[in-house]
Parts: C-alpha cells; structure tokens; sequence
C-alpha cells in the first residue's frame, strides 16, 4: 500500500499534466511565430505554429516535466540564413520560448493571487493548486531553457555575445552534452540552482503582481 499513490498525488500530478499540455506548446509555437515574423517560414511549414501537444512533444522531456519540473520538447526547427541578420534572429526567436512561459506565469500569478484573496481557495482548493503549478511550471520551463549549453534556448542568446565558431564547435558535441545535463538533473544535482532561480523570479512575479493586493484592498 505504501507503494500506492495518494489520492492527493494522484490530483497532483494530473493537474501537473494539464500544465504540460499548455506550457509547452505555448513555447514551442512562441518561437515558430517569432521565427515567422523574422522572414522564415521553416518552422510554420513544419506545422509548429500550433499550440496541439503533440506537434511538440518529446515523451522524456515531457516526462521530466510532469516529474521533475524540468523538461523540453522536441527542438523547433529554423533556418538563420532567412533572418535579415542570422545571429540576432536566432537569438530573438530562441528567447521567444522562455519568455512566453515567463508571461504565462505572470498571468497565472495575476489569477493566483486573485483566488486566495477572494477566499476561493478555501472552497476550491484544487482550483489554487492548479495556478500554483501554472506559475512554478512555467517558470521551471522558462529558466531551464535559458541554460546557456546546446541545445537550450540559452545557448542561441549567448551567441550574441560569442564568436560564431565557438557557438557551432559547442554545437557538435550537444549530445554529449544533453546527456550531462540529464545526468546532472536524474540525480538532483540541479535541484538547488534551478530552485534557486525559479524562488527569485516567484518573488518578481509577487512584486509584479502587486496591484492585485491593491485591488482587493
């Protein structure tokens, strides 16, 4: 029985789903329609101007996500020689992605905040769980993105600010170092920047969201 889970863990981790199934299309198609604004047209035809989940689903990176916190989704394809200028469009449209989880986290603190302070929580207690995984899910997505290794978001805008050569040689080794960083995370060894990172940007959102406490007085 101590193997079971908790009828609370149960609700948990479907709730955890839904999120997935929002969070990640929602950054994928974020980067293919900045991708599009910026004159190419790969990602659009490769169908991930979409926010379906299975256009963008990798089953591990899901998995993590939905364990962990922690995930990604299969990469949106682009091509740079469509960009009016390679390196700054290729990282506008990879920043695209954690900034549309940083927004969705803002709005899902905004609806958060609303809900407790309206009492809402009291009666619909599943209701404030689910915006409260809405913001620390999307903020995990956003910041894991962000790290600045291939194949992540953040490698693409650190390229702004490194030689190209050195961008592309990091590139041939990305398996490798996929592989390490999926390491690093299956024992925790990430845990603590990550949560970290995510607790900070909670605190920017709370001050963000402000007004909400002005609102209800």
């Amino acid at each position: 029985m101590n193997g079971l889970l908790s009828p609370y863990q149960i609700v948990q981790y479907l709730l955890r789903a839904v999120v997935v199934l929002i969070a990640i299309p929602f950054h994928e198609a974020s980067h293919a329609l900045v991708s599009h604004w910026l004159g190419d047209d790969t990602a659009v035809r490769a169908g991930r101007l979409s926010l379906n989940p299975l256009r963008h689903f990798d089953p591990l990176g899901a998995l993590c996500m939905l364990v962990g916190g922690v995930g990604w989704a299969r990469p949106v394809g682009v091509n740079p020689r469509n960009y009016k200028n390679p390196k700054v469009g290729m990282a506008v449209s990879a920043a695209a992605g954690p900034l549309s989880n940083f927004l969705l986290a803002w709005a899902s603190m905004i609806v958060y905040k609303c809900i407790v302070y309206s009492g809402m929580g009291n009666r619909i207690p599943v209701l404030m769980l689910f915006f409260y995984d809405m913001v620390v899910m999307n903020l995990s997505l956003a910041i894991f993105n962000l790290i600045p290794v291939p194949p992540f978001d953040g490698s693409r805008i650190v390229l702004l600010f490194l030689p190209q050569r050195l961008y592309f040689k990091a590139m041939r080794y990305e398996r490798y170092i996929m592989i390490a960083v999926l390491f690093l995370v299956f024992f925790g060894l990430l845990n603590w920047p990550l949560s970290a990172a995510v607790n900070f940007m909670w605190g920017c959102m709370v001050e963000l969201t402000g007004f909400v406490e002005l609102l209800w007085g």
